[in-house]
């Protein structure tokens, strides 16, 4: 094939058969990262037991990856525009399966931080390439919308394989098994990829600007950080000031923006209503999915005392739900209004969360199973719906930036559902250990730290103290689960809400496309240079 160049926007995009094989290897990373978020909940209970972390460097270790990530996903969205998404796509798979060594043989839970920090770093490569190649590669806008949700659906998809591989892995092998995960999958992209794969960018990127890339992180981090604190302890000076420092990073990053020729996010995308309530409301839906699967693994298998294995095929159920969710989505668009279908979805999704009252420490498990079901569902419809409104309200050149916004949503969304419901649950969880007849005050200071742990002293410890740190420990889990299934609904009827009101005199047909001279982003067709 002779090498040439096709502007993204023209029919010709790539040949079918091939714009589907390169979607199909675009899939791979989604499947990876997804995979990596959920197997490493159903990690949480042996890898507690092995480094005894703390319960603030739990949390870290399960949405340190996040963090690092959304608060690089802009980033790096413009340096693939910049650089070349496909370069940058094989760059950060290398990078993500050496760190991904790192984290299997980590030998204490500070390194494993280190590591999954270095995950992140490298993921948020992938995910805006993903992304915006599709965007680029399937021009012609229903295709596109059937790429989109395969590769929500591979999002599903990858959550719903997570616990499967991973209950299997964690019965036969030890805990860092899960981040090996990552290997073959990563080998295979690097192999194939540079063959399938066009390389595309923004012919006029401008000049990189690295401290909004600084300004960027700065602003997330601290906030985060400030915001899981406060969780955790209620208000102090030091959560108070991280908030604080977020804020006002985030304030310098935005007037950084519009002073900048070239900025690296284009904040004007949010004066766009479809852009900006389609963004917001991404991050509600992952927010709440991700909170609750967090919870579920741990609920399933040190409430009830589940195997990994067993605790994955309870929840298979829902994550399947999510990926049907999704590629159903394709068809109900054309039927019925994008802003009630989207509210629909959101309420469905609101109603699974509240259904999760109903747990306890004796049992729930279909409760739980047809809870996450309904929650499942709902957010792989709201997802499709998202993410199309998202790409299509921007020109085929400010793909990346875009792609990234929407990424950024999804795990930020996600790290804040572990941070924010998981500090929650920690709070509630901490109150109801304050106090345990026969347990010392040693014994109950170290197992207010994570449920895990305190199932292992409980194990160790004699009767009848043993029994009531377990009845104790489960009993208050299940109490700061059943007050953040509230939290989560009254989330989502919200976001339906808004969503709704905000958007129902759009379709997502109706969502600007590429005009007059914005069909510049180019695709290269010879995958081979």
């Amino acid at each position: 094939m002779s090498s040439s160049s096709v502007p993204a926007s023209t029919p010709a995009g790539l040949p079918g058969g091939r714009a589907w094989a390169a979607l199909a290897v675009l899939t791979l990373p989604v499947l990876l990262v997804s995979v990596d978020n959920t197997v490493l909940g159903f990690a949480v209970p042996t890898l507690s037991e092995d480094l005894r972390p703390s319960a603030s460097q739990l949390l870290w270790i399960v949405d340190v990856y996040s963090f690092v990530l959304a608060g690089l996903l802009v980033t790096m969205g413009v340096l693939g525009d910049r650089l070349g998404r496909r370069r940058l796509l094989l760059l950060g798979s290398a990078g993500f399966g050496l760190a991904s060594v790192v984290a299997a043989y980590a030998p204490s839970a500070e390194v494993l931080i280190a590591a999954r920090a270095a995950m992140g770093f490298a993921g948020a490569t992938l995910m805006p390439a993903t992304l915006s190649l599709i965007r680029n590669i399937f021009v012609d806008r229903r295709r596109r919308r059937i790429a989109i949700a395969v590769w929500s659906a591979a999002f599903s998809g990858g959550a719903a394989l997570g616990p499967i591989l991973g209950g299997w892995l964690l019965e036969h092998f030890w805990w860092g098994s899960v981040f090996l995960l990552n290997l073959p999958t990563m080998a295979l992209l690097l192999a194939i990829g540079p063959w399938l794969i066009p390389e595309s960018r923004d012919p006029a990127p401008g000049r990189f600007d690295p401290l909004s890339a600084l300004y960027s992180l700065l602003a997330l981090l601290p906030a985060v950080y400030g915001l899981k604190k406060f969780v955790e302890s209620g208000i102090s000076p030091v959560a108070t000031l991280a908030v604080l420092l977020g804020v006002g990073f985030a304030i310098v990053f935005v007037r950084r923006q519009r002073r900048l020729d070239t900025p690296m996010l284009d904040v004007s995308l949010f004066a766009h209503r479809t852009f900006s309530v389609a963004v917001l409301t991404n991050l509600l839906a992952v927010f709440v999915l991700v909170g609750c699967l967090f919870l579920l693994t741990q609920y399933l298998q040190l409430v009830l005392g589940l195997r990994p294995m067993y605790a994955g095929l309870l929840l298979l159920p829902g994550l399947t739900a999510a990926v049907v969710g999704s590629l159903l989505a394709t068809r109900l668009v054309r039927r019925f209004a994008m802003p009630a279908l989207l509210a629909s979805a959101l309420s469905v999704a609101g109603l699974g969360t509240l259904l999760l009252v109903g747990v306890s420490v004796d049992g729930g498990l279909l409760i739980a199973s047809t809870a996450f079901g309904l929650i499942g569902l709902g957010v792989g419809v709201a997802e499709l719906l998202t993410n199309d409104a998202i790409l299509a309200s921007v020109p085929a050149r400010r793909a990346g930036a875009a792609s990234a916004v929407s990424e950024t949503a999804y795990e930020l969304g996600a790290a804040l559902g572990i941070a924010v419901l998981g500090s929650v649950v920690a709070a509630v969880y901490r109150n109801g250990l304050a106090e345990v007849p026969g347990v010392d005050a040693g014994h109950l200071s170290a197992a207010a730290e994570t449920l895990g742990t305190a199932m292992g002293l409980a194990a160790e410890l004699a009767a009848p103290a043993g029994g009531a740190l377990a009845e104790a420990a489960t009993g208050a889990f299940v109490a700061g689960m059943r007050l953040t299934s509230v939290l989560g609904a009254m989330i989502m009827v919200t976001a339906a809400a808004v969503s709704w009101l905000s958007l129902r005199r759009v379709t997502l047909d109706s969502a600007a496309e590429d005009g007059p001279g914005e069909s510049e982003s180019r695709l290269d067709t010879d995958s081979t240079r």
